[in-house]
């Protein structure tokens, strides 16, 4: 699985049991890079999206994701599916948040290789880094 991942500048996921941010383009950057591929998420996560959007939602959705198949995690430990892992999309904000929860699976250029790199303009945030990673 390819898991899709919202992080601050210092890998931070959530405070207090809630996400950092969300921002409608990352929603739509996800749609968009999802197309003919299966998407997975969690319910919570899935009132980001359009309601007319193609989404599997399970609370259990890193569990579902299949190979090949995209899983958007929000507030979620990686570690426990290390070895299903074969690629990570991280959409990096451009500020740092309080943080209780930071990403446990930072993709390291020696066993992950970065495929991609860019920016997008967000809606909630000027500017969005985006990192495309593949084992």
């Amino acid at each position: 699985m390819i898991v899709i991942v919202c992080v601050d500048q210092r890998n931070g996921l959530a405070f207090n049991g809630r996400r950092q941010s969300r921002d409608r383009m990352v929603a739509a950057d996800i749609l968009k890079g999802s197309a003919g591929r299966r998407l997975w998420m969690t319910p919570s996560s899935r009132r980001l999206f359009l309601p007319e959007a193609e989404i599997s939602q399970a609370p259990d959705c890193l569990d579902r994701a299949g190979p090949g198949e995209l899983c958007f995690v929000e507030g979620q430990l990686l570690r426990p599916w290390m070895d299903r892992i074969e690629g990570m999309i991280l959409y990096r904000w451009d500020r740092v948040y309080p943080a209780d929860l930071h990403l446990d699976v930072v993709p390291s250029l020696s066993v992950w290789h970065l495929v991609s790199a860019g920016e997008l303009p967000g809606f909630s945030h000027k500017k969005i880094e985006k990192e495309v990673y593949l084992r």
